[in-house]
């Protein structure tokens, strides 16, 4: 996590020395809320990071003070607060302005992060591939490029004062944020022009999957719902799976087979309320799985309480609609079942009667989840009657992949075929339709 935008706050603290001594980082959170006082999920997101939480407050507002984000009555409170729980930063459940992240630190006498530099921590710290790296600098980046004329105040007070306006006011303080500001952009030009060539990159091997004709199911869903471990028990990969947030940020692709039936199967990154518009940008390649889906599996903590879920499946539909994946074909998959008892099984059942209650941990309910799959994609599938020339044994084949079982009969002329195919590749076969025409 960065302090103050000039680097980490101290040093990370492993998850299992937790109660073990006094923790390094240790946060004191604040928020503004209309109602309610419900930090938990800044709470995790700092357990994620590694940062122990040693206290909290709450001020009711309709909306955040403009110049200091918490009244100055509340600020004093905060202050002395955070000082007897032994706090070294303070951490905000909001993004803050470059103003209010300032202010508050004069205010406070303390370091303070906001959510979306927390997040773009944890992001920092779990992106693996080339891509997700750039990315997430990208993002930092330009989060930080509003934020470092406070980097130089220091220095602005050199060169400029009351007696010398104008000609004669600029300093060195200046010439080092725009030096700054110039090299960031520089490299903010850069990033992109490399994620273009990665973008490419994957849209070329986007295209080879098409090419193959194999469904599209994309795993979608709030942070920590279980989407890897789900991947993982449907097609035997090893992705990482950890109980912490936003484990999961480079997309995964694997191919899933029910009743012989080849799919592609791609997990990606975890939703988050208040989902930070850098990281929404920043992670449009990843989140593109969702918008070519065929089928989105909305993946859904079904241990979580009511509300929780209410807010989590809102979170999930907000970002999908805002990466232009909304109207995909969608399927809730309620997780965790093997947390609940019989009485949330039932509330669920009422709740969400079109949803698929499995557990990816112990493997209940995958069968029917299958079934599921396979049911909502019959739906889209046409009836062909094809006569193929026996010199196209490609088209055949690529037949037997996209439909699994078909029915063939050899005749003088060439192959007699009756198969499903989705409606989206039947019309590639209308030259060797029988009749001319698909049902």
């Amino acid at each position: 996590m960065q302090q103050s935008r000039n680097g980490r706050i101290g040093e990370r603290r492993s998850e299992d020395d937790a109660g073990q001594g006094r923790a390094k980082q240790r946060a004191f959170c604040i928020a503004a809320l209309e109602e309610g006082d419900d930090l938990s999920e800044l709470r995790e997101l700092l357990r994620t990071a590694g940062v122990a939480v040693v206290g909290q407050t709450v001020q009711h507002r309709e909306k955040p003070h403009p110049n200091t984000y918490l009244g100055p009555g509340k600020l004093v409170e905060v202050k002395e607060a955070a000082k007897a729980a032994d706090a070294n930063v303070i951490a905000c459940d909001d993004e803050l302005s470059p103003r209010q992240e300032r202010n508050l630190e004069s205010e406070l006498e303390m370091p303070v992060v906001d959510r979306t530099s927390v997040i773009l921590d944890i992001f920092a710290g779990h992106a693996h591939s080339a891509e997700g790296k750039l990315q997430v600098e990208l993002a930092q980046l330009e989060y930080n490029m509003a934020r470092m004329r406070g980097l130089w105040t220091h220095l602005e007070r050199l060169g400029a004062s009351a007696a010398t306006p104008g000609i004669g006011a600029r300093g060195p303080g200046e010439s080092q944020i725009e030096t700054d500001r110039r090299l960031a952009r520089n490299r903010i030009t850069a990033l992109r022009r490399k994620l273009t060539g990665v973008a490419a990159s994957r849209a070329t091997m986007r295209a080879e999957r098409e090419r193959a004709h194999l469904p599209q199911i994309t795993l979608a869903g709030y942070t920590n719902a279980g989407k890897s471990t789900l991947l993982n028990r449907l097609t035997g990969a090893e992705v990482g799976v950890r109980d912490r947030l936003f484990h999961t940020l480079d997309p995964t692709t694997r191919e899933l087979r029910i009743n012989g039936r080849p799919y592609l199967l791609s997990d990606t990154v975890g939703f988050i309320r208040k989902l930070p518009h850098q990281v929404v940008d920043a992670f449009a390649a990843t989140l593109y799985e969702t918008r070519e889906a065929d089928l989105i599996l909305h993946v859904i903590d079904a241990s979580a309480p009511q509300e929780e879920m209410v807010e989590m499946l809102r979170a999930v539909d907000e970002t999908l609609e805002a990466v232009g994946a909304g109207d995909r074909p969608r399927l809730l998959v309620l997780n965790k079942g093997d947390a609940i008892d019989a009485e949330r099984r039932l509330e669920l059942l009422f709740a969400h009667p079109d949803g698929m209650l499995i557990s990816a941990a112990t493997g209940e309910g995958l069968e029917e989840l299958g079934e599921r799959i396979e049911e909502e994609f019959r739906r889209s599938l046409r009836s062909i009657d094809l006569l193929l020339p026996y010199a196209e044994g490609a088209r055949l084949a690529e037949l037997h992949d996209i439909a699994g079982d078909l029915e063939r009969t050899d005749t003088a002329e060439g192959v007699r075929v009756h198969a499903r195919v989705p409606a989206t590749l039947a019309e590639r076969y209308e030259r060797f339709s029988v009749n001319g025409t698909h049902s």
